[in-house]
């Protein structure tokens, strides 16, 4: 919560700011599962859509999914939203969308409910979590979860990394769906730099 932008998520209204929606997985899971199970098609495309500046300093929609009762409110169900061309070609998310109506979003939620365990592991980690081999961070200028610009969101992975890259792509939570080629060169223009190791 120290890392909330509380210009943008005042702690007496947005107290969980962008992570409202991780809050609803760890109290009402069962719930939160089965909004997404109710319509499997129409819950992908509605969460995976593409990032836009219009996300740079507003209220993030995932800031109020407790207080609406859901991400997907009092309908507790997606509404029919068609899936976004620029992430999914058709094929694609037709086969995505066919997994999970077969096997459900439970299982990729349960992680929501690690905590416990991702925090034993870390502490268990060589070297104090302390990462000495060159890293490279791809932000998204327009992510309204994650994004390590204007904030302090990306002050314990710099404290973790002795050799940090970072680089900055025009798109939101789903970088790596959004700016599939942009992301493919900034990789490859930033292994030279770090050599074998």
């Amino acid at each position: 919560m120290p890392l909330v932008d509380r210009s943008i998520h005042p702690a007496d209204e947005y107290p969980d700011g962008q992570w409202d929606y991780y809050r609803d997985y760890t109290t009402h899971f069962d719930d939160a599962v089965a909004d997404l199970d109710a319509h499997p098609a129409a819950s992908l495309a509605s969460v995976y859509r593409s990032g836009g500046p219009v996300a740079v300093g507003a209220v993030a929609p995932t800031a109020t999914v407790t207080r609406s009762g859901g991400r997907f409110g009092a309908a507790h169900r997606a509404p029919s939203t068609p899936a976004d061309p620029a992430l999914w070609p058709p094929a694609n998310f037709e086969t995505l969308a066919r997994s999970f109506a077969a096997k459900g979003f439970r299982g990729p939620c349960a992680w929501y409910l690690n905590d416990d365990v991702n925090v034993a592991y870390a502490r268990r980690a060589p070297a104090a979590g302390r990462l000495s081999q060159p890293m490279l961070f791809v932000n998204g200028e327009w992510d309204p979860i994650c994004t390590i610009t204007g904030n302090w969101q990306g002050d314990p992975m710099r404290a973790a990394c002795a050799d940090l890259t970072t680089t900055h792509l025009p798109a939101g939570h789903w970088l790596p769906l959004e700016c599939k080629v942009e992301l493919a060169e900034a990789i490859r223009a930033w292994l030279p730099r770090v050599g074998p190791t």
